[in-house]
């Protein structure tokens, strides 16, 4: 998402203006369908939450934010001071999470408002999956989903496994044909493996002709853990 979203046309500050004025903000609403506790994590807003099984999180999200993430922190202890740690989603220690997570995580992206008044939307497995998800709007006439459901945990190639989570190769590799640093690469025999479990998620990072979807500016969404 990140490539697509710099290389959208720059609007005047009072389109911009206009179009945030009239647009109100996006609510996510979040919740944990895992039959275990898992601690969600929203940047930039939003910070964190604990969620037991069956419960939901209601974010509102201000119109024009990009560059946000959604995600499930799991296996997390923290104290009273809101200082711990996640086996995976990891965001420094912090239940209220200020900065992204360290891979595997499963994430929900979005950037709102953008070219044309659209969101953007996507399930990115770039850093590794953790938990199954349903990402999915929930009002204005928008109805495509995107979800990633597969046991990819369960059948992780023994390269990419890692504890509570399946890694994406450029984590474990650090190489540009899985990176695509330079800008410029192609699908892998790893990147294949995710891409064939979940065929609307992004695999790697130029992954975008199948993965990225849009709704009209000022949808409401869901984002379900283990859908």
């Amino acid at each position: 998402m990140r490539e697509i979203i710099k290389s959208l046309p720059v609007f005047s500050l009072f389109l911009l203006t206009l179009t945030f004025t009239l647009t109100e903000a996006a609510t996510f609403a979040v919740t944990n369908k895992c039959p275990y506790t898992v601690w969600a994590a929203a940047v930039p807003t939003g910070g964190g939450r604990r969620l037991i099984s069956g419960e939901t999180w209601t974010i509102n999200v201000a119109a024009g934010t990009k560059g946000a993430r959604i995600w499930a922190r799991t296996n997390c202890n923290f104290d009273g001071s809101g200082r711990g740690h996640c086996q995976t989603g990891d965001c420094g220690g912090l239940l209220q999470c200020k900065a992204y997570g360290t891979p595997p995580n499963t994430l929900a992206e979005f950037a709102l408002n953008q070219y044309m008044n659209r969101d953007f939307i996507d399930i990115s497995l770039v850093d590794g999956f953790n938990v199954p998800m349903d990402f999915s709007p929930t009002s204005n006439g928008c109805t495509r989903g995107i979800r990633c459901t597969a046991d990819i945990i369960g059948q992780c190639p023994n390269q990419l496994k890692a504890p509570g989570g399946c890694n994406n190769p450029c984590t474990v590799f650090k190489t540009d044909n899985y990176c695509c640093n330079s800008g410029s690469c192609g699908p892998t025999e790893y990147s294949r493996f995710f891409k064939n479990r979940c065929s609307d998620a992004y695999s790697y990072p130029k992954d975008d002709a199948t993965s990225l979807f849009t709704c009209p500016g000022g949808t409401n969404y869901k984002v379900v853990f283990c859908p």
